[in-house]
C-alpha cells in the first residue's frame, strides 16, 4: 500500500484520474440543459472557497505562512481541499457524465482522508498545542455553524489570491472542447 506521505506528496496529481476519464470518455452522456449550468455553479463555488481560502493560507504566496485559523479557516480545517473536491464535482458534471459523481466524489473523500491524515500529524509537529487546540474546535470538514460577521471574505491578500488560484479556472477548458468536439 501507499504510504499516506505519498499520497500528501503527489495530491495534485492523484485529482486527475476522474478529470481525464471524464474527458476521453464520451459514452453515456446526459445531455440536459440543467447540466452546464449546474456543473458551473458547483465549480465556481469550490474555485471561490480556494480563493477565500487562499486569501487566509497564503499557500503560494511570498509571505511567512502562521497557523491559519481565520476566514474559512475558522468553520473548518480543510477547506482548500473542499474547494478541489467541488471544482473537480462541478468538472464530472460538465462532462456530462453524471452517472460518475459519485464515483468521483467517493475517490476524492477517501484520498483527501488519507492526505488530511498525514497532513495534520505534520501540523502537530510543526504547531504544537496550539494546533491540537484548533483540531479540538475546528471540524475537519462540515462546519458546525456559520455566522454571517467576520467571515473575511476579502482581505488585503485577494488580489494575489486570485493570480495563484486563476490557473485552476483553465480547468474548464478542456471539458468546453470536449463539448465542442461531442
Amino acid at each position: 500500500m501507499i504510504a499516506p506521505k505519498s499520497f500528501y506528496r503527489y495530491r495534485g496529481y492523484l485529482v486527475a484520474p476522474p478529470m481525464i476519464f471524464a474527458l476521453i470518455w464520451f459514452d453515456w452522456e446526459i445531455e440536459k440543459t440543467f447540466v452546464w449550468p449546474l456543473g458551473i455553479c458547483i465549480f465556481l463555488m469550490g474555485a471561490i472557497i480556494r480563493i477565500w481560502a487562499q486569501q487566509h493560507l497564503r499557500y503560494g504566496l511570498r509571505v511567512r505562512k502562521n497557523l491559519t485559523i481565520t476566514g474559512p479557516y475558522s468553520f473548518v480545517r480543510n477547506p482548500l481541499y473542499i474547494g478541489n473536491i467541488l471544482i473537480c464535482l462541478g468538472a464530472i458534471i460538465i462532462s456530462e457524465l453524471l452517472w460518475f459523481v459519485p464515483a468521483t466524489l467517493l475517490y476524492h473523500l477517501y484520498l483527501y482522508s488519507l492526505v488530511v491524515r498525514y497532513e495534520e500529524i505534520h501540523l502537530l509537529e510543526k504547531y504544537g498545542e496550539s494546533y491540537r487546540r484548533y483540531m479540538l474546535e475546528v471540524p475537519r470538514w462540515f462546519p458546525k455553524v456559520l455566522p454571517f460577521k467576520n467571515l473575511g471574505l476579502i482581505n488585503r491578500y485577494f488580489c494575489q489570491s486570485i493570480r495563484v488560484e486563476f490557473p485552476r479556472l483553465l480547468l474548464l477548458l478542456p471539458y468546453i472542447i470536449k463539448e465542442i468536439l461531442d
